[in-house]
């Protein structure tokens, strides 16, 4: 958990704000000493100390403490809006969205004039998934004069994410034009539509590139960028080696948690059985979910946006709380530790679907499902099936080298690492197979495996078996894209608004050559 950064009259406390600069300098014991000094001070409602103790016990991988007195801040907690978003925040790092959520729905946020407070609430409301909230957020801030690269970038995002792609394109290009060194302005800046030559961004980019400092994500983001303005403008040799160049200072920078992450999936893998993952089950009351795993780039997004076209399905979008709630079950925090595989079987299975359900039916009011599309969790199927025996998991699953090569040349941050090596790829892919093939082993009809060619070239045939599956009554009309105007938060967000095509279809075949090797993994694995 982050130290929490002042911007005002509460975070001006000397107690607190000694207390941040020791979280940020990794001084855990002097914190500690500041927290029992606030202690000594503490009368009735103060909020500072189950604050700080909320953060101390996250650095100790103390999730439990830590939610505790997170939700004891969140009692604490005064009607000031710098106040409510500094233990929104903290709420929403230990899981508990619902919470975090009442925070920032309080009065006094409505009639917050503060600009950089209105960064941070929209920051709060984009993580709980409320696009448009955030936008009108931004707007407000924007409207009070605050203008800055980095507003503009967020603003600019915004726009996207709810569907605006011409005033989404002009933000993130002035925002762009006012960092010129930043790639992640760049690499959104690009997606949103096919570049060409009379129109395009190359410019910036290689100025960019340049001018961004060696060995760092935004050097490696402009080069992504580059590959795809490359890449569009059928430059396909340059635009290779762009995108080389960019997947090797990513993997430079995050190579140490691949190596980690295939070591953990093989004692995790021994941690299931079918004896585990068996399970009588609750009759929970309220909207249930529907669960949509996969590996990244499988085409997770499209049946999401059909599925949620249907009547009595919410699209509730890429969740994290599942995995939030198994780890405040295990009380650590850490998603790949062996601490956790050992307290697997000790979980309290429908305990932890109660925690979950708790966390996200307010996401659905009136509707029977929601969808909780969180592509990575298809590690977690089986504890989502231990917890909620009743709710459809849905995988995703894609022709591989399709697959891969549209990770190869997605640009993530620092998150999927295995992305930007290709042998670490291939290992990635193959411990997915491994594992779902295992799921189906243990926990055979839980899980439909659901093809990406046919839902393409056959959508209505193939959405009509997931319907099925996931017990829902046909409707006709649910294939068509442009009829779902929820926001959309991924990488697929601008492409989600056009009709269903199959031009990704065998990409990768442009760099055959430069793929063999990937070819060749994938084949023996």
């Amino acid at each position: 958990m982050a130290a929490v950064a002042a911007s005002g009259s509460f975070a001006s406390d000397p107690l607190w704000q000694q207390a941040q600069s020791c979280l940020l300098r990794g001084r855990i014991a002097a914190a500690r000493e500041v927290l029992a000094s606030m202690r000594a001070r503490e009368t009735h409602g103060n909020v500072y100390a189950p604050l700080l103790a909320a953060q101390l016990a996250w650095r100790e991988d103390r999730v439990r403490d830590g939610t505790r007195h997170a939700l004891e801040a969140a009692r604490a907690a005064p009607d000031d809006p710098e106040a409510l978003c500094t233990v929104a925040t903290v709420l929403q790092e230990v899981g508990e969205t619902v919470a975090a959520r009442e925070c920032i729905d309080r009065p006094v946020m409505a009639d917050c004039g503060n600009p950089l407070l209105l960064m941070r609430m929209a920051v709060l409301r984009k993580r709980l998934g409320q696009h448009a909230e955030t936008l009108a957020l931004l707007d407000k801030a924007k409207s009070l004069g605050h203008a800055s690269a980095v507003s503009r970038f967020r603003r600019g995002e915004a726009l996207l994410f709810n569907g605006r792609i011409e005033e989404a394109e002009a933000e993130l290009a002035a925002s762009l034009a006012e960092a010129p060194a930043r790639g992640r302005i760049a690499v959104p800046l690009v997606r949103l539509r096919r570049q060409t030559a009379e129109c395009n961004h190359l410019a910036a980019l290689d100025s960019g590139a340049r001018m961004a400092a060696p060995g760092t994500s935004d050097q490696a983001a402009f080069e992504f960028a580059r590959y795809k303005t490359l890449e569009d403008l059928d430059r396909h040799e340059e635009a290779w080696q762009a995108l080389a160049r960019g997947n090797a200072l990513m993997h430079a920078r995050l190579c140490d948690q691949v190596a980690r992450h295939h070591a953990w999936i093989e004692r995790y893998l021994s941690a299931w059985d079918a004896a585990l993952v068996r399970s009588e089950g609750e009759t929970h009351t309220g909207s249930m979910p529907i669960f949509i795993v996969g590996v990244a780039r499988s085409g997770t997004t499209l049946l999401e946006r059909m599925l949620g076209n249907h009547s009595r399905v919410a699209n509730a979008g890429e969740l994290v709380d599942f995995g939030a709630q198994l780890h405040w079950m295990a009380d650590t925090r850490n998603a790949q530790s062996d601490v956790l595989v050992s307290r697997l079987g000790g979980i309290d299975y429908p305990e932890l679907g109660r925690r979950y359900l708790a966390q996200t039916q307010w996401r659905a009011p009136g509707k029977a499902f929601f969808i909780d599309k969180q592509p990575p969790n298809w590690v977690l199927a089986a504890a989502i099936h231990a917890a909620l025996p009743q709710a459809p998991i849905l995988n995703l699953v894609r022709d591989p080298m399709d697959t891969c090569f549209s990770n190869w040349r997605a640009y993530f941050g620092d998150a999927c690492a295995y992305s930007y090596d290709l042998g670490a790829l291939a290992e990635y892919f193959s411990d997915y197979r491994r594992v779902m093939m295992h799921w189906h082993k243990i926990m055979p009809g839980a899980i439909l495996d659901v093809d990406y060619a046919d839902l393409v070239r056959e959508p209505e045939a193939t959405l009509r078996k997931v319907f099925a599956f996931c017990g829902l009554e046909w409707e006709p009309g649910c294939t068509d894209l442009k009829r779902n105007t929820a926001p959309s938060a991924t990488l697929s967000a601008a492409q989600v608004r056009s009709s269903v095509h199959d031009r990704s279809f065998g990409e990768w075949r442009r760099h055959a050559a430069q793929l063999s090797s990937l070819r060749e993994m994938l084949g023996a694995a």
